[in-house]
Order: C-alpha cells, then sequence, then structure tokens
C-alpha cells in the first residue's frame, strides 16, 4: 500500500508542466482505473493532446498488469504538440509501454482489433463525436472493461449528454463513478435492478454536481460528488 503510494504520488511532478486541463484528482482516477484494468486486453485514450493523462495511464498500467497504451490523437491543428508529447512520454520513463497513433478517433477503430480493457475518451466534445466515439469503441471493451469520459458535468459539453444517455441509463454499465468531471463505469452483458438503482442516483448526482457548476455554488456541493463516490470504486 504504501509502496502504491509512493508510485503514485511520483506522477504529479513529471505532469505539472504539461499543457492540459485535467486535475490532480482526476489524473489520480486514471492512474487507480489503469492499474487495475482487467488482463487480456489494452488501454486506449482518445485525444492526447501534450501526454499529461497518457501518463497518468501509462503509469497506472506500470503498477498494475502493464497493458499496452495506445494514445489516439491525429495531432493536426498543432503539429508541435506531438513534439512535446513525445518528450513528456519519454522524461516520464513510459515510452515502452505508449504507442501514439495519429489518427482520428473514426479512422483509429476501423483497424483497431485489440480488445479493449480500459478507454478514456477525451477528443471533440460536442455531442456527435462523443456519441460516435462511443458508438465506435463500445464494442471493443471487454465485460468488466471500463469506459470513462472526460468533462461530463456542464450540460453544454455534448460528452454530459452522451453519458446521461448512454452510460448512467443504460443496462450495460455497473459500478458508474464520477470523479471531478470524469465519469466512469464497468461494461456489463446486462446490470443488476440493484446496478439500475444505483446508476440513477449516481445520474442525480451528477445533474446535482452540474447545478452547483453552473450556479458557482460553494466548494461543498461540487466536492459531494467525489467524496461521495470515493475513487475507484
Amino acid at each position: 500500500m504504501e509502496d502504491n503510494l509512493m508510485l503514485i504520488n511520483s506522477v504529479p511532478p513529471l505532469v505539472k508542466d504539461i499543457g492540459g486541463w485535467m486535475t490532480g484528482v482526476e489524473g489520480r482516477l486514471l492512474y487507480d482505473l489503469a492499474q487495475h484494468a482487467p488482463r487480456g486486453g489494452v488501454i486506449v485514450e482518445i485525444g492526447s493532446y501534450q501526454g499529461k493523462s497518457t501518463i497518468w495511464l501509462a503509469k497506472g498500467s506500470q503498477a498494475g498488469n502493464q497493458l499496452r497504451v495506445y494514445a489516439i490523437d491525429p495531432h493536426q491543428d498543432k503539429p508541435e504538440n506531438f513534439d512535446k508529447f513525445r518528450s513528456f512520454i519519454t522524461q516520464a520513463g513510459v515510452e515502452p509501454l505508449v504507442t501514439p497513433i495519429r489518427k482520428f478517433s473514426d479512422q483509429a477503430a476501423r483497424d483497431f482489433s485489440e480488445p479493449v480493457s480500459l478507454i478514456f475518451i477525451d477528443g471533440a466534445h460536442e455531442y456527435d463525436p462523443v456519441k460516435k466515439d462511443f458508438e465506435l469503441w463500445f464494442p471493443k471493451v471487454v465485460e468488466n472493461g471500463i469506459m470513462a469520459f472526460h468533462d461530463t458535468i456542464e450540460s453544454r459539453w455534448g460528452s454530459t449528454r452522451v453519458v446521461r444517455q448512454f452510460i448512467y441509463r443504460s443496462r450495460q454499465f455497473r459500478e458508474i463513478g464520477l470523479v471531478d468531471s470524469i465519469t466512469y463505469g464497468r461494461k456489463a452483458s446486462c446490470n443488476s435492478p440493484g446496478d439500475r438503482v444505483r446508476n440513477r442516483y449516481m445520474l442525480l448526482i451528477n445533474y446535482v454536481c452540474g447545478l452547483g457548476l453552473r450556479l458557482s455554488l460553494p466548494g461543498p456541493i461540487k466536492r459531494w460528488g467525489k467524496q461521495l463516490i470515493g475513487m475507484g470504486q
């Protein structure tokens, strides 16, 4: 336990100078999910930017089953970000575990044949692209694998609408959690009635957190979800 805590605490200094929009709590969640991703598959990331979330995932994978991490991002608008990505990945010591794929998500999905144990979707945030990412990658996720989505609190984000429609209300996800703005759930062939009740409760938490964000309410209402849920539950 102490060794794992030391490993987790070694990551923030590696990512502190990397551009991106991810909180430390979200990074630790990705580490936890990657560390416990089931064997028999790989980890996929949609949207890598300069590699902050990639490093959290890869470090978690190193501490767990050492699953390969596929970082999918075309790096089209600013190619220099790919140079920064490679540099940061190398500095973090995870380059041997990370395979970058410079394609759009739909292009990569067409040629991707490996089973997926964990996927983190953080590409385009409009509704249609996120919905398409879900539809393309969900069939590739193994039973008990994890799907996670960034920026799923504010109603203006298409990713929020997608998780409310296809994750929280689905009969094919259990153990749904919410940490800061990341919604995640474990894939199931058919969840139980108890799972569905809990998922709807978590949907309510998602709406409450979104309301707190929109109204700029004090911290406790925005922290309530992640405190209540706990990391990696």
